[in-house]
């Protein structure tokens, strides 16, 4: 019962194994093995009158963690067979042992597919004698160490054969001092190793095709302005490229007196009205140009001209504190006339001054 009892648990607890067997080659395997056994003094013993093997065949089923390739621990349930001999009572004994083992167990492959094994343990027994056909059944049980030895071939991966010899000390019935047994075992082990030795598949980025959601030429994954006019001209970065315009417009003028630079205060009025434009817009400046009518010598009327535009340009400045970076006067004197002639209307229209502005803005370059 107890011997039925220790296979299931070890049969049970190889199912795990198998149920996470993975895609890659996995430290665990299990294996079952079928040889025969000697038991040994056996024969030699002066209480057998009469010695022969009943059932020598032995079996053994295993599961295995390999700590490295070279390096693992083996759990496992063996049965040694029987032997069966005549005593000098004359009465008939049948003696088998059998039970679960522990044991360390090493690896050196030495050629294409072939290795050498060694092993080291412990079995935890049951040895019986089923006396006169089991009338005088008893039992005891014990730790035997063991060692063993093997030659072995894979013929996968996860499959391989293994020549077995193994060595067991001190199978002893200590209870009635009848038995003293040691064993030699010589048998086949098949083995398999759970997963797969195929390199794992690099796994696959899925290609993603490129999106320009704003089709200015640059995908969206490295487009820094997001939403860009398909029509603007566009950098690396998907941003706007912009250029630098400069108009010029001219945005009024003021008459004087003639031979005079004194601005009228009518004209007050006008220049709050370029001052407050100025303000405005505080990237535009402005060139304040002066003229004089063509009554007089060109040199007085070049610097009567250059007074009348520094006096608006002052006021400008000191009146409603326009930046002075921001206003340049200049005197042309009779150089630019707007009205030929030299009637009294054109000496009238020439002795001023115009104010002309100078914006430079951003401007979004088109493709």
């Amino acid at each position: 019962m107890m011997k039925n009892t220790l296979k299931v648990v070890l049969l049970t607890s190889m199912l795990p194994l198998a149920a996470n067997a993975a895609e890659e080659l996995t430290p665990w395997y299990i294996g079952a093995g079928l040889g025969v056994n000697n038991y040994e003094p056996n024969c030699d013993q002066k209480t057998m009158k009469i010695c022969h093997d009943d059932s020598p065949y032995a079996w053994d089923v295993l599961a295995g963690y390999l700590f490295n390739d070279y390096f693992g621990i083996e759990l496992g349930y063996r049965a040694l067979g029987r032997a069966q001999w005549v005593d000098y009572s004359n009465k008939l004994n049948d003696v088998g042992a059998d039970g679960m083992t522990l044991g360390l167990v090493g690896f050196y492959p030495f050629a294409n597919k072939w290795s050498f094994s060694a092993e080291a343990g412990a079995m935890s027994y049951i040895i019986s004698n089923k006396k006169q056909w089991n009338t005088e059944y008893y039992s005891d049980n014990g730790i035997a160490p063991f060692i063993g030895a093997g030659i072995g071939y894979n013929f996968t991966d996860n499959l391989k054969l293994q020549a077995k010899y193994r060595r067991y000390e001190n199978l002893d019935e200590d209870k009635w001092k009848t038995l003293e047994l040691d064993s030699n075992y010589w048998g086949l082990e098949l083995s398999y190793r759970f997963g797969s030795n195929k390199p794992t598949a690099a796994a696959v980025a899925p290609v993603v095709a490129p999106v320009d959601s704003d089709n200015d030429g640059v995908n969206d994954d490295v487009d820094q302005c997001p939403a860009t006019p398909s029509t603007h001209r566009v950098d690396a970065n998907g941003c706007t490229i912009y250029e630098a315009i400069t108009e010029q417009s001219d945005v009024g003028g003021i008459l004087f007196d003639n031979d005079s630079s004194v601005i009228k205060s009518a004209s007050y009025s006008d220049i709050e009205k370029l001052a407050n434009y100025m303000k405005k817009n505080p990237e535009f400046t402005v060139v304040i140009e002066g003229h004089a009518s063509n009554v007089g010598t060109p040199d007085y009327n070049m610097d009567l001209s250059e007074r009348r535009a520094q006096a608006v340009a002052e006021v400008l400045t000191s009146k409603y504190g326009i930046e002075s970076s921001r206003v340049k006067a200049v005197g042309y004197g009779v150089t630019k006339p707007i009205v030929e002639g030299n009637t009294p209307e054109a000496h009238k229209q020439n002795r001023r001054i115009e104010a002309i502005v100078t914006k430079t803005e951003k401007r979004a370059v088109l493709k």
